[in-house]
């Protein structure tokens, strides 16, 4: 416990020397956002809630947290909050299609006995959480996107009032081109950092790579990994489309009101 909190002063130390003011925000954020998942998980626990709509009500708050707490209300933040949330309702559907597809239910036999009993408890539920579990390890991703293409999408507009949508949206297309590759690499190391424990078990008892890549276990990682790869690059599109039909309404609308 005491190597936690060192840790979380290091961190903390850190992030007001180079952040400043946000970088307090943003600490405290950590926590806001740890809170809300932790309460999700206690509330999943009950069989009579949907894992979706909790999924839905989580991801509200941590991006509000994220996108409001930290960089206040403004139309850059809005949209980046609309963005999230379109993208995290077109990702519920389509892992819910995959994962029913693909048949991935319940827990594979390499994980612990203990989690044979709560995967009979979740039963025709574990489809609903399996798509929590990707929605929420890839959000944190979708919502720096969405602020880091609708940020200098506001900027440029602000500098060339006059720009066209479809010009505004190429705009926002070529940021996001720029952050796909970094942000896709991202979740895929993370995804397997978290499951190279487990790998490594599978080499240790004698799996072969065909066995492996058989395995329950792994298609669920891989589906993770790519259906959050895919709510990255959706959020691209979603953000730039958001963006430059926001903008370029307003400034229909001040034409309108000075004709």
């Amino acid at each position: 416990m005491n190597t936690i909190t060192a840790l979380s002063l290091i961190l903390f130390l850190l992030m007001i020397a180079i952040g400043g003011k946000k970088g307090v925000k943003s600490f405290i954020a950590l926590f806001l956002n740890f809170f809300v998942l932790i309460v999700a998980v206690i509330i999943m626990n009950d069989v009579n809630v949907d894992p979706i709509i909790l999924t839905l009500i989580a991801c509200a708050f941590i991006t509000c947290i994220s996108l409001f707490f930290i960089n206040e209300v403004n139309s850059k933040t809005k949209t980046a909050f609309v963005s999230t949330i379109m993208t995290v309702i077109l990702m519920i559907m389509l892992i819910r299609l995959i994962t029913e597809y693909g048949m991935i239910h319940g827990f594979g036999e390499e994980e612990v006995e203990e989690q044979t009993i709560f995967s009979y408890y979740v039963g025709v539920n574990f489809v609903n959480i399996a798509a929590s579990v990707i929605i929420m390890s890839t959000v944190g991703a979708i919502i720096d996107e969405a602020i880091a293409i609708s940020s200098p999408m506001f900027e440029i507009h602000r500098h060339h009032p006059d720009i066209k949508r479809r010009e505004l949206f190429l705009i926002g297309m070529r940021i996001g081109k720029d952050l796909l590759a970094s942000n896709a690499n991202t979740l895929f190391f993370a995804f397997f950092g978290g499951y190279l424990a487990l790998l490594i078990r599978f080499f240790d008892l004698g799996y072969t790579i065909g066995e492996i890549v058989n395995s329950k276990v792994f298609s669920r990682e891989m589906l993770t990994i790519f259906a959050g790869g895919i709510g990255v690059a959706l959020v691209i599109p979603i953000t730039a489309s958001v963006a430059a039909y926001v903008l370029t309404k307003q400034t229909k609308s001040i034409h309108d009101h000075e004709e």
